[in-house]
């Protein structure tokens, strides 16, 4: 347990541009006092995918409120550390990402949190040139190879897919190939699961139909879905956020699809808001996953209880805790490598490279970092839900790297 008389951590979120502070409600002591160490976060709080990052954005404020208020075995900052928590809304734009990108680093950020990962592939080398090391909630393979100064906490969203067709294969009983669909949006992870996961597919024996495009927010999807059922689908794989899945599940439905061809989708597809909509049509529905189900990380479960009063995620909320430990461990050990008057986004780079097999909260998911692999836990495991209830139906399973 973390020290909280010599290892107290405030928080304070101070929103760039026009946005409002925010500020927690315990007192703090005065920030003069404090060794502030500035990290910030680039988030869609407003427009398409706001839904999805909201809850992520509360879950990482309420893990430092927790740090400093009770502390976290295994997590800690060095006596006096404090850590300021800057954040920008980027509305799920590139250019405003670009914009509070350069108002962070004019800040002193020395770590960013960056959502979208159209953002992180346009910031990818303007963190190189300026020495920045961020974390990407999303990864494609341009953003992690080759290697640069942008770090994730599970494999890409095509080593994501490959996991899925793994599995597909091994259960795959007929003589034919399946017939395996994506459905995604003109966004990069989309776009890389049909370029580099659709190889991988196809050299297993699967047969790919054409990629499927669809809005992040589907009004009616019956033209695409009808393709999908003229094609003979036995698949249906959606790798984006819930939001865009739930309405495409609704048109499945209606359409009859659902009885017919299993679907499925990137792990924050996997929601609970989706499976208690959607009710029997929901089971079946199969997910990769790089980390456990929310209900599965008791800290989880007291962490939101405490601070929310309730369970504030869709189900991959175990992420957010990885995301958060890994940037108070890097801090950490550049601060005791370079010392506090000389820590910068070099030293925290450089510390990454240090984190091997960390797992402070017991997930199971241990994150390890090397210079030549930015995604810090290449596992995944498949769930399904059964009993409306994602459920593990595999062990653990080394990611395949689509990139050499």
């Amino acid at each position: 347990m973390a020290d909280k008389k010599t290892a107290w951590i405030t928080i304070l979120v101070a929103a760039l541009g026009a946005l409002a502070l925010f500020t927690a409600c315990a007192p703090r002591p005065a920030m003069e006092q404090k060794q502030v160490v500035k990290v910030g976060i680039i988030a869609p709080l407003t427009g398409p995918a706001s839904a999805v990052a909201q809850y992520g954005f509360r879950n990482q404020v309420d893990y430092l409120r927790y740090l400093e208020e009770t502390g976290i075995p295994g997590v800690t900052l060095p006596p006096g550390v404090t850590i300021e928590l800057l954040w920008t809304d980027d509305g799920f734009e590139v250019s405003r990402a670009i914009s509070a990108y350069h108002r962070l680093v004019e800040s002193g950020v020395v770590f960013l949190y960056i959502y979208n990962p159209r953002a992180s592939e346009a910031l990818k080398p303007r963190c190189e040139k300026d020495e920045v090391p961020a974390i990407a909630m999303g990864i494609t393979e341009a953003i992690v190879y080759p290697p640069g100064w942008i770090f994730g906490v599970y494999p890409t969203a095509s080593e994501y897919f490959a996991a899925f067709a793994d599995w597909i294969m091994e259960h795959w009983e007929e003589k034919r190939p399946p017939r395996v669909v994506v459905m995604g949006l003109d966004e990069p992870m989309s776009r890389a699961v049909g370029e580099y996961g659709r190889k991988y597919a196809e050299s297993i024996g699967i047969e790919m139909l054409p990629f499927e495009l669809v809005p992040i927010v589907p009004l009616d999807v019956t033209p695409q879905l009808l393709r999908v059922k003229e094609g003979g689908a036995d698949y249906v794989y959606m790798p984006t956020i819930w939001t865009t899945v739930l309405a495409i599940m609704k048109d499945a439905e209606r359409l009859g699809l659902t009885s017919e061809t299993r679907f499925g989708g990137w792990e924050n597809s996997q929601a609970r808001t989706l499976i208690e909509t959607l009710g029997p049509v929901a089971e079946g529905y199969i997910a990769p996953r790089a980390f456990p189900w929310y209900k599965e990380v008791p800290f989880f479960i007291d962490m939101t209880m405490r601070y929310r009063g309730k369970i504030d995620t869709e189900g991959d909320g175990a992420s957010t805790l990885a995301f958060m430990s890994v940037m108070v461990e890097a801090v950490r050990i550049a601060i005791q490598g370079v010392g506090y008057e000389n820590l910068d986004g070099p030293a925290v780079k450089e510390a990454m490279y240090s984190i091997k097999d960390f797992d402070p909260l017991g997930m199971g998911r241990k994150v390890t970092y090397t210079p030549n692999d930015h995604r810090g836990t290449p596992a995944i495991r498949i769930y399904e839900v059964r009993g409306r209830e994602p459920v593990p139906v595999t062990e653990w399973r080394d990611a395949h790297m689509l990139v050499p």
